[in-house]
């Protein structure tokens, strides 16, 4: 491969991917990796500070990398275009990679995302030879309003009795060993039950839909240069954002009354329910487009040099998110400190903020030296088969770009 020049990086999508890693990180500490629901808050102030967390970043943290990782799929391919390289199969090589990660981090937690965001990206390779805007935009909207709960609704108001069970993982609940056991049992788990019920979660939630359609949200806005030119939009991010807050706040108003307006019985209660699960899906994707609009406008109005600090955490979002659970699963899992049982939503939510401000200061005095992380790195010399990959800086002039 070697080094063939640089290539000038999109900071402030550097700074987006950042923030989503913290916004993701801020859920996983209040929810203690998960244990949290083996025995959730009842104290008001601790309610509170869970509630707060969840409004502002649960699903939508998620929902802003899944949007990420289309940006990049994008990025990637076009590079490779104007080069004059087909890059597909290397792609998809570079997916198996990350599926690979994501099947040992599952080891260690089962929330694991790295595996889901590998096999939906294996569906964003066809999407690349899409060429009308409109028509991709038509099918990213098509997924990202959950078909297939739709149709298990109507089913539902039709009668069927399959669409009226419960979605199995509604009664799912947190394994004994991970609350007590030991670390053999706990990778046990993972593997016989973790791994089955997070692809189950994936499943029945729509987030698998959710994925794909927020990917190609991404793939598109990559191809229009929503980032690469962020002057030519700031009148759309202006109206954007506009609309992304009322829907946002409509959703958030309208949701209960809404669901309450679906039929129900005993017999015929899911509809109702999963009416429910769709509109907070929608206000997560409101609230979604609120954030990521809201920061890119922020970003590019002045406020660079503040949220540009998150530009080395957004650089080794890979390095930061595995980490993350190599160092917290075992604080609050019973094989290591056991915290799940006596620490609180406010503590949670402090160490989490204390811990995050750490990483970035890893990343900004990692970025001094090496070009990558770690696990970024070792991901681009799997996907090249080559170990041939510019790792430590040599000289000056290291901030302009990236080895190409």
């Amino acid at each position: 491969m070697g080094n063939v020049g640089y290539i000038p990086r999109m900071e402030g999508l550097d700074a987006l991917r950042g923030f989503a890693l913290f916004g993701l990180f801020i859920v996983h500490m209040p929810e203690l990796f998960e244990l949290y629901w083996a025995h959730p808050a009842t104290d008001p102030l601790q309610l509170a500070v869970h509630d707060a967390v969840w409004l502002v970043f649960a699903g939508k943290a998620f929902a802003l990398l899944a949007l990420s990782f289309g940006v990049s799929f994008f990025i990637i391919m076009d590079r490779a275009a104007r080069r004059g390289v087909d890059f597909t199969g290397r792609f998809v090589w570079r997916l198996v990679l990350l599926a690979a990660m994501g099947l040992l981090h599952g080891l260690w937690y089962r929330g694991d995302i790295l595996e889901v965001l590998a096999v939906m990206g294996l569906f964003l390779v066809p999407f690349q030879r899409v060429r009308s805007n409109r028509l991709l935009l038509a099918v990213a909207v098509f997924f990202l309003l959950q078909p297939l709960m739709l149709v298990r609704i109507a089913a539902g108001l039709a009668g069927a009795e399959w669409a009226n069970q419960p979605l199995r993982f509604w009664s799912a609940t947190i394994p004994q060993v991970y609350l007590d056991g030991d670390f053999a049992g706990t990778v046990r788990m993972n593997v016989v039950d973790g791994h089955g019920f997070k692809w189950l979660f994936m499943y029945e939630s729509g987030r698998l839909s959710q994925l794909l359609g927020l990917s190609l949200v991404g793939m598109l806005l990559g191809r229009i240069g929503f980032f690469a030119r962020p002057e030519a939009f700031v009148r759309a991010r202006t109206v954007g954002l506009a609309i992304a807050l009322t829907c946002a706040v409509a959703l958030y108003l309208a949701r209960e009354p809404l669901t309450q307006l679906v039929p129900a019985t005993d017999a015929m209660s899911m509809p109702r329910a999963l009416t429910g699960a769709l509109l907070a899906s929608l206000f997560d994707l409101a609230a979604m487009a609120v954030l990521m609009l809201g920061f890119i406008g922020i970003y590019y109005g002045g406020g660079d040099r503040a949220l540009g600090l998150l530009a080395p955490a957004g650089r080794m979002t890979l390095t930061l998110y595995v980490l993350q659970s190599l160092v917290f699963v075992p604080v609050f899992y019973g094989y290591g400190l056991g915290l799940h049982a006596s620490m609180s939503q406010v503590q949670a939510l402090l160490l989490g903020l204390a811990a995050f401000a750490a990483q970035l200061v890893f990343a900004h005095l990692w970025f001094r030296r090496f070009w990558y992380g770690p696990l970024e790195w070792l991901w681009r010399a799997g996907t090249y088969l080559t170990w041939d990959v510019p790792f430590v800086k040599r000289g000056t002039g290291a901030a302009e770009g990236m080895p190409a």
